[in-house]
């Protein structure tokens, strides 16, 4: 190595430390990275702790070691530890106007992770678009919608929306309303319905299912009826209730009207 750097006379030295930055730089993205998988390993064994915390500690370990490995390689071309702090102190108010947006991400992702509206693998709706949370970085938080496209949205725009979680409890509640003719029994009809909530395992009997006369439309009789489920049963109870009430209303000879217009002719 020595002779190699005598062999480059002046510039020997400076080839030298470039390519030492470089190893410097590929061991400390390595590390950076090592550490990173071990840190969410560790985390996520502990059941006690939520997964959302292991992605968003490791993401600050992975950007805490890649800063000290560029320290040091600034440290190799003559920048003294001291005259760093003294750079980073005066230029902190550049820094903080130019990145205001990234800083912004960086605190709304400590206070997402610290009161956790949601977590990893809870169905949200954040802002308007929906998804699956999949990942929530020192940046960012990612979303996968049911059709498997990844949304990346900025933390501090999911911290400052109107965030509406699907998975935050363990039960929630299916309405659905059924429109039956005029000339229909509306206590028949109720009577159908009831006997299909009550023969599906899935719905609670706690709290009791609700079932009213709700509103008399310009065409039909309408019938709202309210189910609690398992959150996981939702879509499930929902799209399965409606297909067997429609078959049961048509073994029992209850139509289901849909809008449609009466010519009336005069006669002059």
């Amino acid at each position: 190595m020595d002779v190699l750097v005598e062999s480059l006379g002046e510039f020997g030295p400076f080839v030298l430390n470039v390519v030492k930055a470089i190893l410097f730089l590929i061991i400390g993205y390595l590390v950076a990275q090592m550490f990173k998988r071990i840190v969410r390993r560790q985390i996520e064994r502990n059941s006690r702790l939520d997964p959302t915390i292991s992605n968003f500690v490791a993401s600050i370990i992975y950007w805490v070691i890649i800063a000290a490995v560029l320290i040091v390689v600034l440290q190799l071309f003559g920048f003294q530890a001291t005259s760093l702090v003294a750079i980073l102190g005066a230029s902190t108010l550049a820094i903080g106007l130019a990145l205001q947006g990234t800083l912004s991400d960086v605190a709304s992702g400590v206070l997402l992770i610290a009161f956790r509206p949601y977590k990893i693998g809870q169905f949200v709706d954040i802002d308007g678009t929906s998804g699956t949370v999949k990942e929530v970085t020192l940046f960012t938080t990612e979303l996968v919608t049911p059709d498997n496209v990844q949304i990346i949205m900025p933390n501090s725009k999911a911290w400052g929306a109107v965030i509406m979680n699907f998975s935050a409890h363990d039960t929630r509640r299916v309405d659905l309303v059924f429109g039956i003719d005029y000339s229909d029994n509306s206590d028949d009809a109720m009577a159908v319905i009831q006997k299909i909530v009550d023969a599906d395992e899935r719905v609670l009997k706690t709290p009791e299912t609700w079932m009213r006369v709700t509103n008399l439309g310009d065409s039909s009789v309408d019938i709202t009826v309210r189910i609690w489920v398992a959150a996981v049963d939702y879509w499930d109870v929902k799209f399965d209730t409606t297909k067997a009430v429609k078959e049961a209303f048509d073994d029992n000879n209850i139509s289901i009207p849909y809008p449609h217009q009466v010519e009336i002719s005069r006669k002059a």
